[in-house]
């Protein structure tokens, strides 16, 4: 059987998510460990206790989130006695997921992760002024009917794709005023259901420039190795494994279209029969069979399920 091992993006995020990996297993605790010494402040008390409110900033969220995905790497790691790479043959992450792949492919050191993370999702969050921007995720809709909807309702201001998520789920994302033009469009032009985000800002769209500025000169001064799997790339799509060009990705992702569902059909391509979720909730897994027929998913996150897996892998 061919794997794909996915991680999550911000939304994902409790209160006391990878606390029972941290109890449970001394390589899951010790990812929380070295996180806390990276940024210098216990993240891991404000992801096992709270409050909500501030784990979900987004500077907190992806840094959080990342360590609750790598946690549970490492866990599986530690029951299996075999590294990722022996387990699955492609990683790919929805968003910040991406970093979250990259450091358990060992492409990215985890304390670099760390920071990055708390520096992407800071400079994300002063790109653009509170209320200013907007995203709206639209139900039913297929991608080239979005592209219409986004053209039309820009106007001169920006409204983008943000993330074609697969299952006739689309974010745009932009100017508030564009934004809430297309949900109007959509429903005009008959979408089911159009909803605002409660975000912060407009991730994934030309308006984070001065993030993925801020994302280039930091990534600059960061050693990327070669993955130990190829990483699907949420701007290209397509298995990635030179560091040098996932480099550059990371800073086109910071303002592109986090491009899901192709992901996941190029890794259905590849021959992948098995989406594995690690980490915090079950969001990807729960999209695979809507992207593809050919892919199931499974969400192990938690002791239990990671035992369970480990047991089923012999």
């Amino acid at each position: 059987m061919k794997r794909t091992f996915v991680f999550p993006g911000q939304g994902s995020q409790a209160v006391g998510m990878g606390k029972e990996l941290a109890e449970a297993y001394p390589a899951a605790r010790e990812v929380f460990d070295m996180v806390d010494e990276a940024l210098g402040e216990k993240l891991s008390a404000l992801i096992f206790d709270g409050p909500l409110e501030t784990l979900t900033l987004t500077e907190n969220a992806q840094p959080a989130l990342m360590a609750v995905s790598v946690a549970a790497v490492r866990a599986l790691e530690s029951v299996t006695g075999k590294q990722l790479a022996g387990m699955g043959h492609f990683v790919a992450g929805h968003s910040l997921g991406e970093y979250s792949a990259l450091a358990a492919a060992r492409s990215l050191e985890l304390e670099d992760a760390a920071r990055l993370l708390r520096l992407r999702g800071q400079s994300m969050q002063k790109a653009v002024p509170v209320g200013a921007g907007a995203m709206c995720a639209m139900l039913g809709v297929e991608i080239e009917l979005a592209r219409e909807i986004a053209a039309e309702a820009a106007e001169d201001q920006v409204c983008d794709i943000a993330n074609d998520n697969g299952g006739g789920q689309v974010v745009l994302s932009g100017d508030k005023a564009a934004v809430e033009r297309a949900i109007a469009i959509a429903t005009a032009k008959g979408v089911k259901r159009s909803v605002m985000l409660p975000v912060s800002a407009p991730f994934h769209c030309t308006l984070m420039a001065p993030a993925a500025d801020a994302m280039g000169q930091a990534l600059a001064e960061i050693s990327l190795q070669k993955p130990s799997v190829p990483v699907i790339a949420n701007v290209s799509a397509q298995a990635e494994t030179d560091p040098a060009n996932l480099r550059q990705l990371l800073v086109q992702q910071v303002t592109g279209m986090v491009r899901w569902r192709e992901s996941m059909v190029h890794a259905a391509d590849q021959g992948v029969t098995q989406l594995v979720e690690l980490g915090a909730g079950k969001v990807l897994t729960g999209l695979a069979k809507r992207i593809d027929p050919r892919l199931e998913g499974v969400a192990i996150g938690a002791p239990a399920a990671i035992e369970a897996f480990a047991e089923a892998l012999g």
